[in-house]
C-alpha cells in the first residue's frame, strides 16, 4: 500500500510540475566565444568576463551581449529564448498542468545562439562580424541574425524591465 501510494504521489509531482523543469531546470549553461579570444563581453544583466567564459542563463530570458576588444569593433548579439520541441510531449506526458508550468517558467525553451561564438572584425575594417557555430563554421553576418530576432527579442527586453517600454533606449540597441 506504502509503495503504491508514493508511486502516485511521484507521478502526480512529476505531472504538476512539468515535464521539462524536471528534465532540462530553468537554467542553461551559455559558453561565448570570440575570434580572437580574450574579448570582453558583457550581457544587458551587467555580467562581465573574458572570452572563453560561460555563464549559467535563464532559458526564458531573451539577452543581448556585447563583445568588446581593443583594436577591434565591439559587436553586439542578441539572444533569443525560443520554445523547445518538448511542448507538444510535455503536454502529452505531463498534462495541461505540467505545459503550463514549463512554459511560465521557461523550461521548454533554449537560448539561441548557444554557444555565441562571434569573429570580430578589426577597427576600420569594411568586412562584417560573423556568427559562428559550434565548430567555427559562419551561420550569418551578426547584422543579418539580428534583424532577424530584433523585435521578439527587444520585446522580452523590454518585458524583462532591462528597457523601458516603447523607449528610444530599445530601438537604439536594435541600430535603428
Amino acid at each position: 500500500m506504502k509503495l503504491t501510494t508514493g508511486m502516485a504521489f511521484a507521478g502526480l509531482t512529476f505531472m504538476l510540475s512539468g515535464c521539462a523543469t524536471v528534465i532540462n531546470g530553468t537554467s542553461q549553461p551559455v559558453g561565448f566565444q570570440s575570434d580572437p579570444s580574450g574579448a570582453e563581453i558583457e550581457l544587458v544583466t551587467g555580467l562581465k568576463c573574458t572570452t572563453p567564459c560561460e555563464y549559467s542563463m535563464k532559458r526564458g530570458d531573451d539577452s543581448r551581449v556585447t563583445f568588446t576588444k581593443p583594436g577591434y569593433e565591439p559587436v553586439t548579439i542578441y539572444i533569443q529564448s525560443r520554445t523547445g520541441g518538448s511542448v507538444a510531449g510535455n503536454i502529452l506526458a505531463g498534462g495541461i498542468i505540467g505545459g503550463v508550468v514549463d512554459a511560465s517558467n521557461g523550461a521548454s525553451n533554449h537560448l539561441y545562439p548557444d554557444p555565441v561564438s562571434v569573429r570580430m572584425v578589426p577597427t576600420g575594417s569594411t568586412d562584417k562580424p560573423v556568427l559562428l557555430d559550434k565548430n567555427g563554421q559562419v551561420i550569418s553576418t551578426v547584422e543579418e541574425y539580428n534583424a532577424k530576432v530584433a523585435d521578439d527579442v527587444l520585446e522580452g527586453l523590454e518585458g524583462q524591465g532591462h528597457f523601458p517600454r516603447g523607449s528610444t533606449q530599445a530601438s537604439a540597441a536594435a541600430g535603428n
